[in-house]
Order: structure tokens, then sequence, then C-alpha cells
């Protein structure tokens, strides 16, 4: 794996080539101190440099030496293209490294299809690469000159931006570190305002239901069409991805399935989550969407429900950590102000209610479920917390945990959370047991 070495305009120039792919850091210090002229050479036909080779290779020693000795990180081959993004399209995480702390720059475009290294890095689905660029496109160069959000969401010649490539290759996990990042997960291929492709059509194309799913998770509308098809009508990635026989991607993305639970990016507290409680709620809104995905494509029994996730078997003693929404599962988050909790299901399904607005920054915040506050902050209930599990304890050890049959049959929490609300109003009017949720 790696760039070779083509044709040199000698033998001794195409042993130091060779030298230089292979890694051998002795060798190519000799070629240097007897030709010092060797490292702004070329190979013939596709003009590259020592840099370039030991970049693809993955040679972070010799290319260390290289950088050491003056030379620039951003010299170009035949076709424009930097160090940088062949290190990024070959998955060398280390030499990507050591070129964007010598000052490489990533806003280098290529001569074939207008891409940068963030492209490369998306294309050839190496999240590793892919996240050591965007952290060092938030350094201030970047963000002074392009932005950060213009640079995550730049076209290619074609108009596809780093997500649509993520999505066409397969490559979820790419796909959610963008989305993250803030990459417009509707975003068109079109210009001049004529229709295009989102990132959704590319993934129905490519028939990964990860990607499907991420992008689903994060809003992608399975109504906007491409301008493929009869008459230019234009296709819904459900009529692409039926074309391309990807049975369970189809499914998935027919307009007339429920729809899934969608990450409520809009809400300000949500922006503003601690690492743990972020993690927490993300898995929680995949497990979600993964049930909805059962009922949806009926290719499940009650063994392979989410029984796993939701533990049947509460014992006593975990009876007075349950939640007082569902009395399913056990409390894992708390509304800071209030300090009432709830488990991560119902916590998902109360703020992902609606579907965010992509013209609103911010939507307006979910009320608490027990004292109708507007929720401002969420984190994840820590162990050492006990003196809290304690006082909850004394009103709700006449519980007992119902079985999670809402869950194996593909119900969501949403369902659970609207169900139980209808009887918050009697709770209420019992003020001595809410103080004590």
């Amino acid at each position: 794996m790696g760039q070779g070495v083509s044709c040199a305009s000698s033998s001794f120039e195409h042993d130091f080539f060779s030298a230089v792919q292979a890694g051998k850091l002795d060798v190519v210090d000799c070629f240097l101190r007897e030709d010092p002229a060797l490292l702004h050479r070329t190979t013939i036909y596709d003009r590259l440099s020592a840099l370039h080779i030991a970049a693809a290779n993955g040679c972070l020693e010799v290319l260390s030496m290289l950088l050491v000795r003056s030379v620039s990180p951003d010299v170009v081959n035949r076709d424009k293209q930097t160090p940088l993004m062949l290190a990024a399209m070959h998955g060398e995480k280390e030499c990507v490294q050591k070129l964007l702390d010598s000052g490489a720059n990533v806003l280098m475009f290529d001569s074939v299809n207008g891409r940068t290294c963030l492209h490369y890095a998306a294309y050839y689905g190496h999240s590793d690469c892919l996240q050591a660029i965007l952290s060092a496109a938030k350094s201030a160069q970047v963000t002074d000159s392009w932005g950060f959000l213009r640079f995550v969401n730049l076209r290619d010649g074609t108009g596809a931006t780093p997500l649509h490539l993520a999505s066409r290759q397969k490559c979820p996990k790419c796909v959610h570190i963008l989305l993250e990042c803030g990459a417009l997960v509707c975003a068109s291929t079109g210009r001049y305002g004529f229709p295009g492709s989102t990132p959704l059509h590319f993934a129905a194309r490519g028939g990964n239901l990860g990607c499907v799913r991420e992008l689903l998770s994060r809003g992608a509308d399975r109504l906007q069409r491409d301008a493929s098809g009869e008459m230019n009508q234009g296709r819904l990635p459900y009529e692409v991805a039926l074309k391309q026989n990807h049975g369970a991607c189809a499914a998935l993305l027919n307009p007339s399935a429920v729809e899934p639970l969608v990450w409520p990016s809009a809400l300000k507290f949500i922006s503003e989550l601690d690492l743990d409680t972020k993690a927490l709620l993300e898995a929680t809104l995949m497990e979600s969407n993964r049930e909805r995905e059962l009922k949806v494509l009926k290719a499940t029994t009650q063994s392979l429900t989410s029984d796993k996730a939701f533990d049947d078997d509460i014992s006593e003693d975990d009876d007075m950590d349950l939640c007082a929404i569902c009395f399913d599962r056990v409390c894992t988050i708390e509304v800071k102000d209030c300090r009432h909790q709830m488990c991560s299901q119902c916590t998902v399904a109360l703020c992902c209610y609606s579907k965010p607005n992509p013209t609103n920054l911010y939507s307006a915040s979910p009320t608490c479920p027990f004292c109708r506050s507007n929720i401002s902050k969420l984190a994840t209930i820590k162990e050492k917390d006990g003196e809290s599990r304690d006082n909850t304890s004394k009103t709700s050890k006449h519980r007992k945990p119902r079985k999670t049959q809402n869950c194996s049959e593909g119900t969501s929490g949403f369902n659970v959370l609207s169900t139980a609300m209808g009887s918050f109003g009697r709770v209420i009017n019992r003020s001595d047991n809410v103080d004590k949720l």
C-alpha cells in the first residue's frame, strides 16, 4: 500500500526514491549528503517529490527528516496533490498529524476534482485522519480566512461535500464525525438553482444501513428529490435504494414508514452536554430508532429485540431508581435545575418531540414533565450521588417494574412518554410526592 515510485530521470534518483518508499532513513540520509538537490527532485511522470512518497507510504521518520531540512509541506505533484492529501488518502494518521504540525495548508485543492485533504479522508473512509484534519481546521488561520463550517461543507468539482463522499463510500463513522462538526445533512450537489443529490441519495445508492441511520437521525429529508428520473422529475432516496436492490435501506427510506427520532441539535442545552451525557443520549436515540427499524423491516422476533439493552430482571434493590415516566428503566439522566430524574429513553423522546427546523439556530427548550420548568441543562447521574437516590427510594419502593413489552413490540420511548403524560396532572396535585421525586 502507498504511492509507488514511477520513472526517475536516472538510476541514482530511482534508488533514492526507492529508499524513501522503503523508509530506509540511513540510506536516504546518505543520498542527501551526497546530493542535497535530491530534496527538490521529482519523479518524471507523476511529479512526486520525496515528501509525497514518504507521506503516502507512512514513513514517518523519513518524512520528519525531510521536513527538518526545510522542505515545504505544501509541495504539489502533477495533479496538484499535496503530501497531506496522499497521507489522508492512504490513512497514514501519524504522517497526517506530522504534516499538520509542520504547517501544512488544509485549504489546498487538487486539479482533478477540486478536492481538499478533508475530501480525501472522507472518501477513503479514514476517520482518524478526518478527525485530525478537522481539529487542525479549527485553528485561527482557517477560521479567520474561510470559517470552520464553510470548510466542512466545501464542495468539490462535482458539487459533492465531504459528507456526500463519506455517505457514498459506506463510512458511517466518518458520516457521524462530519455531522458532529456541522456538515449540512441536506446539502445538494446541484448548483445555480438546479436540484442535485443529497447525502441520503448517496447513502441509498451505496446501500449502507449505518450511513442511512446516521443521516436520518440528524434530520435528513426522505422526500427531497434529485435531478434524475423520468422527465427530470427527480427520484427520492427510497427510489434510488429500490433501483440498486437495497431492500433494507429502501424500507427505512420509504416515505410511508414511521419517522425516526432526530437528534435535537437545535436545542441549546444539547450543544452544552458533557461528553458522557451526550454519548449516553446518542446511544439511546440510536437504540430507539433500531426498535422502530425492526418494526419496519418485520424481520425479527422477540429474542432479537432490545431486551439486552433494557434488562427485565430489575431487583427490588434497583426498584428505587426506576424512571417515574415509563416505570421500566433505571434513571440515568438528571435535569440540573430542578434535579428531577428520568431514564435516557424518556429523555430522548422528550427532546426529540419535533424535527429541528434548519431555519432556526435554536428551538424552544422542552419542559420538565414533573415540574413544567424549562430544561436548560442535563447531566448523567453519577454513582456517588447516593443522597438523591436515597431520598427517591422512600416513595418508590412500592413500585414493581413492568416487563419491557413495549420495547419488544418495537414501540418507542416517545409513545411511553406521551401515555404517561396523562397521569402527570394527578401526580402534580400531590406536591409532597413531587418534591421527593
